[in-house]
């Protein structure tokens, strides 16, 4: 699979990289077996950048990720993790003393003494606007501690404050053909910058999908039942902030504009794919089939641009209203 580079700190990532917060909790049960089993089937496809974050499971997520490599050295995978929301979300516990408690968990659950990349997992807004912070941050790459560092946003206008940092090498956002915003300003400003734009949600949750209806009932334990209009998280984590129901017809329109040879998630994927700026996506998985077969969409042809018109013209008139004023 084709990689792609983190211009400022040099590290490279598949174009399609494993998403695994459904491998720690919140999107129904999937057993250690199986979260094994997919871990596998993504790297066998190529895949090299495992997403996590210390949060997913409690630290679940990170420490299969460590059995998983620790009886595959053979790999080079890049593993980047999150940190920052185990904790109140008030500006005043982003600080070095917490990162450094923070980091050594991590560093524990994944069996290793330098974490590849960090990122700050989605903070408050007045973080990234906090010298402080990026201070505390470049300690952690002087100490050792990380390879190098980045941010998960939930706005453009966080990720645009990001960029601007001189350090930051990686911003992970929300991108699909369900949610547009950030190829207008992020995308271009990060290649400007060197930056690297990890796109995160790529499904829309699994909507983009075209398998769900709107008599699909989630497990109570997924995020899709529990945080549809924003209970526990930012709501635009959920089905990329679009109502269900609108999501539903809006996917299954997508779902039509499926070239030959694509199904409607690898669709998504390409898209993403074909989007200049972007470094890689992190779609998740929770069997090997889906593994493989997003891994897949890397080696399809890219878009044709009477197929990106049609995608445009979809979320210009069924989703753009719902979601552009809020991220």
């Amino acid at each position: 699979m084709d990689e792609r580079t983190f211009d400022r700190s040099g590290q490279h990532a598949s174009v399609v990289g494993l998403g695994t917060w459904q491998l720690g909790a919140d999107w129904g049960d999937v057993d250690d077996k199986e979260a094994l089993a997919v871990l596998e089937a993504a790297a066998e496809a190529g895949v090299t950048f495992f997403d996590t974050a210390d949060v997913y499971g409690d630290g679940r997520s990170e420490q299969t990720i460590a059995a998983f490599l620790s009886g595959r050295p053979d790999l080079h995978v890049l593993v980047a993790t999150k940190m920052g929301r185990r904790v109140d979300q008030i500006p005043e516990n982003y600080v070095l003393d917490n990162f450094r408690a923070w980091n050594d968990r991590s560093r524990r659950n994944l069996g290793v003494d330098r974490i590849d990349l960090v990122q700050l997992h989605c903070p408050p807004t007045p973080v990234y606007s906090t010298d402080e912070v990026f201070d505390a941050l470049d300690t952690l790459v002087e100490e050792e501690r990380v390879a190098a560092y980045g941010v998960s946003v939930e706005t453009c206008a966080e990720a645009l404050t990001a960029i601007a940092r001189p350090n930051v090498a990686s911003v992970q956002i929300i991108l699909n053909p369900f949610r547009m915003k950030p190829l207008r300003e992020v995308l271009p400003a990060a290649r400007e910058a060197g930056v690297g734009v990890i796109a995160r949600v790529p499904l829309a949750s699994g909507l983009l999908s075209g398998k769900y209806t709107r008599d699909t009932v989630f497990p109570q334990n997924d995020h899709r039942t529990y945080n549809r209009h924003g209970e526990s998280f930012d709501v635009g984590e959920t089905f990329s902030g679009v109502d269900y129901a609108t999501g539903v017809e809006a996917a299954a329109d997508f779902a039509g504009l499926a070239p030959e040879g694509y199904t409607p998630a690898q669709l998504a994927l390409r898209w993403i794919i074909d989007q200049p700026g972007v470094t890689t996506v992190i779609p998740g998985a929770r069997s090997p089939e889906q593994a493989r077969a997003n891994a897949a969409a890397a080696r399809l042809p890219e878009l044709s641009g009477e197929t990106r018109a049609a995608i445009r013209d979809l979320y210009d008139r069924r989703i753009k209203d719902q979601v552009e004023s809020r991220w």
